[in-house]
């Protein structure tokens, strides 16, 4: 894993879903667009570690 302290990359999240990297960024691209629609400022490719844990059911 990265070591961003506030977020994860595509590779994380491919890890952690046991995901192809390519789908990593396609959930990222959701779930930054779900924060665009509140008002948020997103990080292409990137996506907050507690947005994501709040989302995602591990």
């Amino acid at each position: 894993m990265t070591k961003d302290p506030k977020f994860y990359h595509a590779q994380d999240i491919a890890q952690i879903m046991d995901v192809s990297e390519s789908s990593a960024y396609r959930i990222i691209k959701k779930l930054n667009q779900e924060l665009e629609e509140q008002g948020k400022i997103v990080i292409p490719g990137k996506i907050s570690k507690r947005y994501f844990e709040e989302k995602v059911y591990l």
